[in-house]
């Protein structure tokens, strides 16, 4: 069951904001998403929290100008999904350009799983060699990897920002703003924000060792494509610090001050990085770097994002194009056998959904997941088998429903029943044996059962309500694109009761609408829907600026509607 909600807005806040100068309906906005400081909208680097609210951030600063200072080799263990590989290629770039003796490696997902472990730690010392690994977007749950580093004399700095269990590992620093005691005010920092402060941090230990001063520094800024890009595809929330992350790589991308492999990507998504927004980060560019750790290696990602040569750049971008069309190849024959699974599946009597099938690819369950979570609404694990009897889940979870801590739940009940898991709020990931999977399901339920109420199973579009006819303009999308929208930080949405005059389906997919309000006319399109509307119709929508043939016109992207 879906419906249409308004977001109330406190009205004192809204005028505040207005009285500030901001334009009337985007003051309305910013309120409505809890916004009380005109401040919070600032976009400067200058007005990032600073790196010293980081635990533990000043250790990391000393220990690795020391290993700097002693050439000692350092090596990345990456994660394989697109905030790891940009967080390789920050901490890569960054570190080279302050002097580090730096290489990376990254698991295969299919054989050594997620994070730090005993056998990463084996591989990288018979190939690189470390003196200290240094791990991005993962470590803060490797107890045993960090462990089976330190009896080889080898210390781990990890850098991370997913929540931590009930022990951390015996590194020698850990930086994350989740970690106990850690009073960073924004905790929703992805593993590549994690890793620019950390070299935020580092550089200014080298400017007080005298290493360099104001002048002869390296310019951290020039990573902050990358930063906005691993932040977006990672859907951390985008409060105010991430929202300034994100807003200065936007901009260095439509100025062309960007990465090769950045630009590349643009290019071979069809998409234009001089008018950059956090959508195409978030569906055009991550998802064809995100490919390579799915289906082959994420090794070539970050090649792709560390390559200063455009030709290799361009070549890479290109196979990862092709690596991402195979993927949504794959993904929707499994998204067809997961529909034949689920034939008799009734959301009114299940608060949660678990499906396995033997011919399921790994790296792709997860998007299958979110899919079959976006149609049933319901927290979703999706599994497909691994090696020896086991099989591997990947989750994603609906606002209310903490997806780590109900797989913690059900593991405190059942020890033995889940061999490893993490993540966040909004998706994780386990590993349990093929035959306990009716088990683990029955058991994830009982916890959708305990946990969620009826109300929060049913689905809320949420919207901003009316927009006047006087903002269905160009100029008026160009100002609320002029802001960063994304994960906590809603795209504008409105909704308003339109009169059918024309429907017809294109595509055998989309709904195409001719609609009428107020004696204005409007064209608009609902991606994926087939089913007509009745005569009126109350919509959910967002604005966009059609070009086609040199005219640029307002459309209407319709995200729900329900006939009056």
């Amino acid at each position: 069951m879906t419906r249409i909600a308004t977001r109330p807005f406190p009205f004192r806040d809204a005028e505040r904001l207005r009285q500030s100068g901001i334009h009337p309906v985007l003051a309305r906005l910013y309120a409505a998403r809890g916004l009380v400081d005109v401040r919070e909208l600032n976009s400067e680097l200058t007005d990032l929290i600073a790196p010293a609210g980081l635990l533990h951030i000043d250790r990391a600063a000393i220990f690795l100008a020391d290993a700097i200072a002693q050439r000692k080799r350092l090596v990345i263990v990456a994660d394989y999904d697109c905030d790891g590989a940009t967080a390789c290629a920050v901490g890569l770039r960054g570190l080279r350009s302050l002097g580090a003796i730096v290489d990376f490696i990254v698991p295969n997902r299919f054989e050594y799983g997620y994070g730090l472990t005993p056998e990463i730690v084996a591989l990288a010392v018979s190939e690189k060699a470390p003196d200290v690994i240094i791990t991005v977007d993962n470590g803060i749950a490797s107890i045993e990897g960090v462990a089976e580093a330190n009896r080889r004399g080898i210390e781990v700095l990890v850098t991370d920002h997913h929540l931590p269990g009930d022990h951390l590992p015996a590194a020698a620093v850990i930086v994350n703003p989740n970690q106990p005691d850690c009073g960073f005010p924004s905790k929703n920092l992805a593993g590549v924000g994690v890793m620019f402060y950390v070299l935020l941090a580092l550089r200014a230990e080298m400017r007080r060792r005298g290493i360099f001063d104001a002048q002869t520094q390296p310019k951290l800024d020039a990573l902050l494509d990358l930063v906005a890009l691993g932040t977006v595809a990672d859907v951390v929330k985008l409060d105010a610090n991430n929202r300034i992350l994100v807003a200065q790589g936007l901009k260095r991308m439509r100025t062309g001050r960007m990465q090769p492999g950045v630009a590349a990507l643009f290019r071979a998504a069809g998409r234009e990085a001089n008018s950059a927004t956090p959508f195409d980060l978030g569906f055009a560019l991550g998802p064809r770097l995100n490919a390579a750790g799915r289906l082959a290696n994420m090794a070539l990602g970050i090649e792709c994002l560390t390559t200063d040569d455009e030709g290799r750049a361009w070549a890479i971008a290109q196979e990862l194009d092709g690596i991402n069309r195979e993927r949504r190849e794959i993904e929707s024959g499994m998204q067809d056998t997961a529909m034949a699974l689920l034939e008799n599946f009734s959301p009114a009597s299940s608060a949660t959904l678990a499906v396995f099938d033997a011919g399921w690819h790994q790296g792709v369950i997860g998007i299958v997941a979110s899919r079959l979570k976006d149609k049933f609404y319901r927290p979703t694990i999706t599994f497909a088998p691994g090696a020896d009897g086991w099989i591997k889940g990947s989750g994603r979870s609906i606002p209310g429903f903490h997806l780590r801590d109900a797989l913690d739940l059900v593991s405190k009940h059942a020890p033995t029943l889940i061999d490893k898991f993490g993540g966040h709020a909004m998706a994780a990931g386990l590993t349990i044996r093929a035959e306990n999977f009716d088990t683990f399901a029955a058991a994830f339920e009982a916890v959708g059962r305990d946990w969620l109420t009826q109300h929060q199973l049913e689905r809320v579009i949420d919207t901003d309500g009316s927009l006047e006819h006087a903002y269905f303009t160009t100029d008026f999308i160009d100002l609320m694109g002029a802001q960063v929208w994304g994960q906590g930080f809603a795209p504008p949405v409105f909704c308003d009761q339109f009169r059918i005059l024309n429907q017809r389906v294109l595509k055998d997919r989309h709904l195409k609408l001719q609609l009428e309000r107020e004696g204005h006319r409007f064209d608009a399109i609902w991606f994926g829907h087939a089913e007509a509307l009745g005569d009126r119709a109350t919509i959910a929508y967002r604005l966009d600026a059609n070009a086609y043939n040199g005219v640029t016109r307002v459309q209407l992207l319709v995200e729900h509607a329900e006939s009056a």
